[in-house]
């Protein structure tokens, strides 16, 4: 996909009307892989971070706080608000409400000292048909001076009725893989979507409140994506130089018990009741995953 444009921004867009604008369009969309998207890229220059909001955000995610350099997730919610414009715009064919993460994939170049300049830039790179909908990729890219430090590529799904070309749709087999060794068992409170929300500004409705999740087709609200694969880095770590990549495979209900299991060789891991995998993902440095 070739971006037709880039745009400056003098700030940060403002939140709460860009998911208002989202939520009243959503019911108007009608998601397809065909259909168009913007292809705008948005560029913030001249970003610091809040040291007060990056400590909130390292507290809620359990990252130790005071340290020199931005968590490896950081990232990913400075340039929520970006992102959040261009998903709440007219031409974006996905509704807003009830819009699933679904992966993520992190390049960590270089250690993002927390004190620093940085620039930041957020664009849309296409749709694809996913079995159960229609799903959006979304690039963020953090640079200091002409040097990129930070990428991430965010997959979005929205469900809708899907037609198989192949045929019938049939059943596909599970996800089957051997638990990792479990490191840790985490007692997730019913309030974590309420507090990650408010330090990440992703106040998707599937996060917040029993009530509103069940309207979405949950039984319970959700933990984000996004602080569940933070909860793990945060007791993996993460190389100052790394790649990293994550799914999301099935929802976390909150509230809820879950099992961190690692092996030793960058491979992490979130299970719940009976052994069901929630999250999978690996850590690798750099060098070594490019090499």
């Amino acid at each position: 996909m070739a971006v037709v444009r880039s745009v400056a921004l003098a700030g940060a867009p403002a939140l709460a009307p860009l998911l208002a604008r989202g939520a009243l369009r959503s019911p108007f969309k009608r998601p397809s892989p065909d259909a168009g998207f913007p292809r705008t890229r948005l560029v913030l220059p001249g970003l610091r971070v809040d040291l007060a909001h990056l400590a909130a955000y390292e507290r809620v995610c359990g990252f130790a706080t005071g340290e020199t350099a931005l968590p490896v997730t950081y990232p990913h919610v400075l340039g929520f608000p970006l992102a959040m414009r261009l998903m709440s715009a007219r031409d974006f064919p996905l509704p807003l409400l009830g819009l699933v993460h679904t992966s993520v994939g992190i390049v960590r170049h270089t250690a993002a000292p927390a004190t620093g300049g940085y620039q930041l830039a957020v664009h849309i790179d296409g749709l694809a048909p996913h079995r159960r909908g229609t799903q959006a990729t979304v690039v963020t890219e953090l640079t200091s001076g002409d040097e990129l430090v930070w990428e991430s590529r965010s997959t979005y799904l929205a469900r809708h009725r899907t037609e198989d070309p192949a045929g019938p749709r049939q059943e596909r087999r599970p996800h089957t893989r051997l638990p990792l060794p479990v490191l840790a068992e985490w007692r997730l409170a019913e309030d974590i979507g309420r507090r990650y929300g408010a330090v990440s500004g992703d106040r998707n409705p599937i996060h917040l409140h029993p009530l509103t999740a069940r309207l979405f087709g949950f039984p319970r609200a959700l933990a984000h994506g996004m602080w569940t694969v933070a909860r793990c880095l945060a007791a993996h770590g993460t190389p100052g130089s790394a790649v990293v990549r994550a799914e999301f495979r099935a929802p976390v209900l909150l509230p809820g018990t879950v099992a961190y299991g690692a092996d030793g060789n960058g491979r992490f891991e979130l299970r719940g009741a009976g052994g069901r995998l929630h999250l999978s993902g690996e850590v690798r440095p750099l060098d070594r995953a490019m090499g």
